[in-house]
């Protein structure tokens, strides 16, 4: 797991309004009457944190006002669900509130911005957050580093490790690949050879500069591959020259291009070209 203190900036400086501030009128609501934000995509909250903030609560009650906004039914909750569940294992029947008045889609928009805010998302989480972000929003990958609070290339990182092969993400989010492994698989462009490289790792339980060599060698040994290939690929268009050159009895030149190529000969007189037509005439009459 990464530790993911926050975006750079709190939900209330990244959504004015979905936190509750000190000159805010507060009141006093029956936990029967609140209801979870339905656009709220995380459903586990972790036992542990849940356990010391229930003790807090009992303590000392709930310090910071959960802000909600009116429903047909009750009210839903903006921020603080982590509060509510809190304070109704700490036996508590009414919870203070700020009540805010927001759209369906300021809802979804801060339900996901508030699940990013937490310490324990894996790199995979918040990829797929930034994404939902994105895809709900319409809006550009710069667009969205300034809503939270994150520079373009930590977006852009991010939503890259969403190209990766199921499988490998799987294992980033647990956490037997790091995200560093993750972004050195990501300039491996065959998906099989991400794979095996990846089972590689989580097996020798490689750190990221091994995998990063491994990857080297891989392309350094490529090289070497392409280079004897084309190497070998020069020397029969020399015998192909020299062929020619012996046929026609004039210098001959082969120029190889990945779909096309071109035979060019060279002549020295109008009475050379006359000769080379000839030769060509004839060979195309027989």
């Amino acid at each position: 797991m990464v530790s993911n203190k926050g975006l750079g900036k709190g939900l209330g400086a990244l959504f004015p309004g979905a936190q509750a501030d000190e000159e805010d009128v507060t009141n006093e609501i029956s936990l029967d009457e609140l209801r979870p934000n339905p656009y709220q995509p995380r459903k586990n909250f972790d036992t542990k944190a849940l356990e010391d903030l229930i003790s807090s609560i009992k303590e000392h009650g709930v310090v910071q006002p959960l802000v909600v906004r009116k429903s047909i039914r009750g009210y839903e909750i903006v921020a603080g669900e982590r509060r509510f569940r809190a304070a109704k294992e700490a036996g508590l029947e009414q919870v203070p509130v700020v009540v805010r008045d927001f759209s369906d889609e300021q809802m979804m928009e801060i339900a996901l911005i508030e699940n990013l805010q937490r310490e324990d998302l894996n790199p995979i989480e918040i990829a797929q957050a930034y994404q939902k972000l994105m895809q709900h929003f319409s809006i550009t990958q710069e667009e969205l580093s300034v809503r939270v609070g994150k520079s373009r290339p930590h977006v852009t990182n991010y939503l890259r490790l969403l190209q990766l092969p199921q499988k490998i993400q799987e294992d980033v989010s647990r956490g037997t690949l790091t995200m560093g492994h993750a972004r050195a698989l990501r300039g491996v462009q065959d998906h099989d050879l991400q794979l095996k490289l990846a089972k590689k790792v989580v097996k020798e339980q490689a750190s990221v500069r091994q995998l990063e060599e491994w990857i080297q060698q891989m392309n350094q040994s490529k090289r070497k591959k392409q280079k004897k290939k084309s190497d070998a690929a020069n020397l029969e268009l020399k015998r192909y020259e020299e062929v020619l050159q012996e046929t026609f009895s004039t210098p001959v030149r082969i120029r190889h291009g990945q779909k096309k190529g071109r035979i060019e000969f060279e002549y020295y007189s109008e009475k050379e070209l006359e000769r080379l037509i000839e030769i060509f005439q004839h060979s195309f009459a027989d």
